[in-house]
C-alpha cells in the first residue's frame, strides 16, 4: 500500500489529481496505521497526495475550473 501511495501521488501531479490525490492519501494512512516496513514511501505518497490536492486548488483559484491546460 505505501509504494501504491507512492506511485499515485506521483501520478496524481500529472494527471487526474483530483481522483487520485485522495486515493494517495488513504493508501498511505493504512500503510501507516498497518505498520508498513515502507514508512518513507508511506509518507511521501501522503505528502504527494496532499500536493496533488494543493496543485488542484491553485488551479482551480486561477481558472475557477476544475480541469486545466498548460495552453490558453
Amino acid at each position: 500500500m505505501a509504494v501504491a501511495s507512492f506511485v499515485l501521488g506521483l501520478l496524481g501531479l500529472l494527471v487526474l489529481n483530483l481522483f487520485l490525490g485522495p486515493i494517495a492519501i488513504v493508501l498511505a494512512g493504512l500503510a501507516l496505521w498497518r505498520g508498513t516496513a515502507r514508512r518513507g514511501r508511506a509518507l511521501l505518497g501522503l505528502g504527494l497526495g496532499v500536493a496533488d490536492l494543493a496543485v488542484l486548488a491553485a488551479f482551480v483559484a486561477a481558472d475557477h475550473t476544475l480541469s486545466w491546460s498548460l495552453t490558453g
